[in-house]
């Protein structure tokens, strides 16, 4: 019970690593804001049996990032509540995959709305919270795609090392404040986005290269964003954390 009267908001949980991390975050004890872009039955059943199950309050939000007026009708939202936001995970991206020759100007400002920008604008707001309270913890889902610079991924890579820039820089700029940020950079983990953005063929060759010898879990990654938003890790701030079974770059 790491985040026990803790609050957080935390993108992209309709799947993947976002979901395993609202079940994380939950078994932990934090309320949480739960962004994703479509409601489903699926998923309200699925928050809403959490909640009961963990008793926390779990609250869906409903935007699509590239919609800066959605995300501001967000952050209302969640001001109405009249509770701190005591953890931020910028968790919501999207993946590309072509050689850097082959990657149109569209899908580059496309896949940086997503991953990058929106993101920014939720930060700024979620900033201002926890700058009136004097603390935080934000959370920004990288890859070890940024820091290595891989064939094929140069848009994809390019957009998660400026969420590490950013990490560094607002790690500094906003400590005196005591908010930490930090960054996790993931490595192969068993999602639909890597399975329907990689042929098994590339998959194989990454495990190949993996000391561990396996797929990461979803879990794995939420785990480490409990970890960095717990009070465990109080004197940490500016690293970014690989998660990724020891790959080789």
């Amino acid at each position: 019970m790491l985040l026990t009267g803790k609050n957080a908001v935390i993108t992209g949980c309709a799947r993947g690593i976002g979901k395993k991390m609202v079940e994380a975050f939950a078994e932990n004890g934090a309320n949480i804001w739960a962004c994703c872009r479509t409601p489903t039955t699926e998923y309200e059943g699925f928050i809403g049996a959490l909640a009961s199950a963990k008793g926390v309050r779990i609250t869906p939000l409903y935007f699509d990032l590239a919609d800066h007026a959605k995300i501001k009708e967000a952050v209302r939202s969640i001001m109405a509540s009249k509770t701190s936001v005591d953890i931020l995970v910028n968790n919501a991206g999207v993946t590309y995959n072509a050689l850097f020759q082959m990657t149109p100007l569209e899908k580059m400002r496309e896949v940086f709305e997503v991953n990058f920008f929106s993101q920014m604008v939720l930060t700024q707001y979620i900033v201002k919270l926890m700058t009136r309270q004097k603390s935080g913890s934000i959370i920004n889902i990288s890859s070890t795609a940024a820091l290595d610079g891989n064939a094929g991924r140069a848009l994809y890579g390019a957009s998660k090392a400026a969420m590490i820039c950013v990490t560094k820089a607002m790690a500094r700029e906003l400590a005196a404040t005591n908010i930490r940020v930090n960054a996790i950079a993931p490595g192969l983990t068993d999602t639909d986005m890597v399975g329907a953005s990689m042929t098994e063929a590339v998959i194989e060759a990454t495990i190949a290269q993996t000391k561990l010898g396996r797929i990461g879990k979803p879990e794995e990654i939420a785990s480490s964003a409990v970890f960095l938003a717990s009070d465990l890790a109080s004197y940490v701030t500016g690293q970014v954390l690989r998660v990724d079974g020891g790959l080789e770059s």
